[in-house]
């Protein structure tokens, strides 16, 4: 089989850059291993679309989440997939705190985040009347979004302009040949056959680093290792009603967001993620953390008990940083100069990459260009 682009990961970044290709023109084949899209990290999450509060200007997660956000509430109105412009808070449960909101609030204007605003205990109190907290930075562009549904949207442009996704596929290696790549793949039943194509994307999520090696990347002395993150997330009891309103969550942690109340469109709550560094992707949930998650919400929720809580879902993280390391960005890069030509990674592809997707394809698909 020839193609002009093939994209290994049918994720939320596969089929967004598939989808922006193919209406470049390009031929576009997406090859997933699992029998479904999105099965990892873009279905494992939050389903929260991000304002941009969180990333220092002028990095792709700063500029991309911005452009992202945007097109995601515009898709989703025109198509009509399900989500909801919920607004957020984020809120200072303690006097030190406060200093981190306001630092919090000047890097998210300086990023573009759009609108928000610092208010005081009163005006969270108004807004979420079980909240406590000692103030809140307002962030009206956030919400949430059916992911699925909205991956399922980019599969049927594709298959509109003539791509195709095939599940049950792995990727077994990849050879620079002069026309471009060879790329030896398998199904399920073991049948094997080689893709010929001119580019290659490297969309592989959690792979990605190993996809990269497999072209002949030294991953490790570019700083391409991906560190895998574990997130366990865990229901709160529908007997306790309406916890919130909005999407509530704590000043950031290293390493995350801080363990955060989310809603889902079905009216469900949940809170999480937590943060655990792992050796491997794994996805049971420890039901003695429940403590730790209602003792950590308890700091603005204060009526909230372990005994309210219950195992959800995990999702697993593809962090460039290892534990306590700074601030890594997303790497969209095309590797001519690291010996492999049409060859574009994707890596280090975490929170807001969801909501940073459609921004980040259009990048994708210039570097194809």
């Amino acid at each position: 089989m020839e193609v002009e682009v093939l994209i290994i990961g049918a994720g939320i970044l596969g089929l967004t850059s598939a989808a922006e290709l193919a209406e470049r023109g390009k031929n576009v084949l997406v090859a997933e291993r699992h029998p479904g899209p999105g099965r990892e990290t873009s279905s494992r999450n939050s389903e929260v679309i991000h304002a941009g509060l969180y990333y220092p200007r002028g990095s792709l997660k700063a500029v991309c989440c911005v452009e992202g956000r945007n097109d995601l509430y515009a898709r989703c109105r025109a198509l009509g997939l399900p989500h909801r412009q919920t607004g957020k808070w984020v809120v200072a449960c303690e006097p030190g705190d406060l200093a981190t909101l306001e630092k919090l609030q000047a890097s998210a204007l300086e990023s573009g985040a759009g609108a928000c605003e610092l208010r005081d205990a009163a005006a969270v109190r108004r807004s979420e009347p079980r909240v406590r907290a000692l103030a809140g930075l307002w962030s009206p562009e956030s919400g949430i979004v059916d992911a699925h549904a909205l991956m399922s949207s980019y599969e049927a442009q594709l298959a509109a302009r003539g791509g195709e996704v095939v599940f049950h596929t792995r990727v077994l290696g990849l050879d620079l040949t002069p026309g471009g790549w060879r790329v030896a793949t398998e199904s399920a039943a073991g049948e094997r056959f080689d893709v010929l194509a001119r580019s290659v994307v490297n969309a592989a999520g959690l792979d990605a680093d190993r996809v990269a090696a497999m072209a002949g990347l030294d991953v490790d002395g570019l700083g391409y290792r991906q560190h895998p993150c574990k997130g366990d997330y865990f229901a709160v009891a529908p007997r306790l009603g309406p916890l919130t309103q909005r999407l509530v969550y704590p000043v950031p942690v290293p390493g995350g967001l801080g363990t955060h109340i989310t809603l889902d469109l079905g009216g469900r709550y949940r809170l999480g993620p937590d943060v655990e560094y792992v050796d491997r992707p794994r996805y049971e949930i420890d039901a003695s953390k429940a403590e730790k998650f209602a003792s950590a919400v308890r700091r603005y929720l204060p009526e909230l008990e372990a005994s309210d809580l219950s195992p959800d879902f995990a999702g697993v993280r593809p962090k460039l940083q290892g534990p306590g390391e700074p601030f890594r960005d997303f790497v969209v890069e095309e590797a001519s100069r690291h010996g492999a030509p049409g060859l574009v990674n994707l890596l280090g592809i975490e929170s807001p990459g969801l909501t940073a997707s459609s921004a980040l394809a259009r990048r994708v698909a210039d570097l194809v260009d």
